[in-house]
This record gives structure tokens, sequence and C-alpha cells, in this order.
């Protein structure tokens, strides 16, 4: 799968959402992140899988603990695909913008 549908799929639970809105304070144990959460530390561990797997955190060994932080380079990947988007819409409009102000320009003329 695709880096950014891999992101985007992961990105669309909330739980998933909620973690890595956490984790963009700094980094955090597995216990942790379980935390705010109505659920089991596997399930948090799934969910931080599904993460790790479309590249938005990173984990590294520290003794017993697994510390999870965010991957800015998934991040950055995200937001340039986005400002791609936006751009893109906003071009749309500008053509938009000038297709209606040339109608109200004929409009004009056709009342004189």
């Amino acid at each position: 799968m695709n880096t950014l549908d891999a992101a985007f799929a992961a990105l669309s639970d909330p739980t998933r959402r909620a973690i890595l809105s956490r984790l963009a304070t700094g980094e955090a144990t597995v216990m942790e992140l379980a935390e705010p959460f109505a659920m089991s530390q596997p399930a948090i561990s799934r969910h931080l899988k599904v993460l790790e797997g479309a590249g938005l955190i990173t984990r590294r060994v520290e003794g017993a603990k697994r510390p999870c932080r965010l991957a800015p380079q998934a991040i950055k990947e995200i937001d340039r695909w986005l400002d791609w988007l936006r751009k893109a819409m906003e071009a749309n409009y500008d053509r938009l913008d000038a297709v209606l102000a040339e109608l109200e320009q004929n409009e004009g003329k056709e009342d004189q």
C-alpha cells in the first residue's frame, strides 16, 4: 500500500488521531498512551502497530519500555499532499471567479 494511503487509513480512526495528538506533545510509552482510553493495553498496542506500519510513529527500545514518537517525515508527506490539494482548489476557485467576473461584465454591456 502507498505510504500516503496507509497514513490516511491510519488517520481514519479517532483513537489513532488522539494518540497522534498526544504524541505531538512529546514521546510517550504504551502505558502512558493507554491512560485516557477505556481499552486494554493490547488494543492500544494494535493501534500503535497500525500507526507504525503507516510510518506515522516510530518506537525505540529503552529497557522494558518502548517509547513512541511522531515520525516527522510522514507528517511532512501528508502536509505536502494537502498543500498540493489546497493549491489545486484555489486555482479552481480563481478560474471560477474569472468566469463569474466575465459574466457580470457581459451582463453590464447588454444592459447598456
